[in-house]
């Protein structure tokens, strides 16, 4: 009911997008010898492509920014909402992103592109996020009047 839509609106989808890589990066970095790096290009499954000869890879790497690209979709859409709960959204956004970064720049597993795009991801989410809002409530005041 609406407490399921409170943390719906408070919680940044950007984040599961993080804690995904965060349990890659901690259980599965060095495992048989290879690099984080290494683990996320790994091809999980070809697509053949019309071109002669031709394969599209689609690695875990690429994978996870797909989904983070639609997760950040969904935030941006999220941001209209000018209630308690977005702003709330936005504070989350930033700790997320300030994780992120944190993990970005201190941890050897983290230190991927991979990484470096959901971290970017993260950033631009926040700052969209409230510009958005504040755009939304200043169209709101003025609509009021």
């Amino acid at each position: 009911g609406s407490a399921m839509r409170v943390i719906f609106g408070i919680f940044p989808l950007l984040a599961i997008a993080v804690i995904i890589y965060n349990l890659m990066g901690f259980a599965f970095a060095g495992h048989d010898g290879q690099t984080m790096a290494q683990s996320l290009a790994a091809p999980l499954w070809t697509v053949p492509m019309v071109a002669a000869d031709s394969h599209w890879a689609i690695s875990s790497g690429d994978l996870l920014v797909i989904v983070s690209l639609a997760f950040f979709f969904i935030e941006i859409l999220k941001s209209t909402s000018t209630g308690t709960a977005s702003i709330a959204n936005h504070g989350v956004s930033m700790l997320v992103f300030i994780v992120a970064l944190v993990e970005f720049l201190l941890f050897r597993a983290f230190a991927t592109s991979t990484f470096f795009l959901l971290t970017a991801l993260a950033l631009m989410g926040t700052i969209a996020g409230f510009v958005i809002t504040t755009v939304a409530a200043r169209k709101d005041i003025e609509f009021a009047h």
